[in-house]
């Protein structure tokens, strides 16, 4: 799938992302790590969700929040980002793009988490990769039922598997683990490709 730079107005901030379309009321819209420790669309996890969704025809968009790359403003501790989140979410939508899921990592995971307890009115689902549980704090109970599936690495200093699996037992949400895999994925990016395809194959 070819992907082409847009550009989203969201107030009057600017958003910069790459938007993947094919055929389909079928897409996702993907959120990067923090954007104040070197997060942005071209992270090698944000690529692998992208790479996943594609070969399974949704059309993607994955984004940079603001102040990251050509996206306009500064970072806001995850205020302003969810702003973001919702601004792509229209744009897909006016395209004729209704059928969204969510799909966010670390940072943008704990972004969306946020928006996601609204789950009806923007997303059908959610996937979150690796929820940073041991820096960010979230509201679990609200996303019972929202969250279809849940993946980190064994090895994650962040997102402790142990940890997850007490914190998010009553959500009803499949939790996938990467042996070997710390918080950042490096060589095992074919693995999450895999998982999150596997995911997508069974459902349709």
């Amino acid at each position: 799938m070819t992907e082409e730079k847009i550009y989203i107005h969201n107030g009057s901030q600017i958003i910069e992302g790459l938007l993947g379309k094919v055929p389909g009321d079928r897409g996702v819209i993907i959120c990067h790590p923090h954007s104040l420790m070197g997060g942005s669309m071209y992270n090698n996890v944000v690529e692998a969700i992208q790479e996943a969704f594609s070969a399974e025809n949704y059309s993607t968009l994955r984004f940079n929040f603001r102040g990251v790359g050509k996206s306009t403003g500064y970072y806001d501790e995850g205020r302003g980002e969810q702003e973001d989140v919702v601004s792509v979410c229209k744009y897909m939508k006016e395209m004729g793009v209704t059928t969204l899921v969510f799909a966010g990592y670390s940072f943008g995971a704990w972004v969306g988490s946020q928006i996601i307890s609204e789950c009806e009115k923007y997303f059908v689902t959610s996937i979150l990769i690796s929820p940073p549980i041991n820096y960010f704090k979230f509201e679990w109970h609200h996303l019972k039922d929202k969250i279809v599936l849940l993946i980190c690495g064994d090895s994650d200093s962040f997102c402790p598997k142990g940890a997850l699996l007490s914190e998010t037992k009553t959500i009803n949400s499949k939790v996938k683990t990467i042996q070997g895999a710390d918080h950042f994925y490096i060589g095992k990016e074919e693995e999450l490709v895999y998982i999150i395809k596997e995911y997508l194959l069974n459902k349709t």
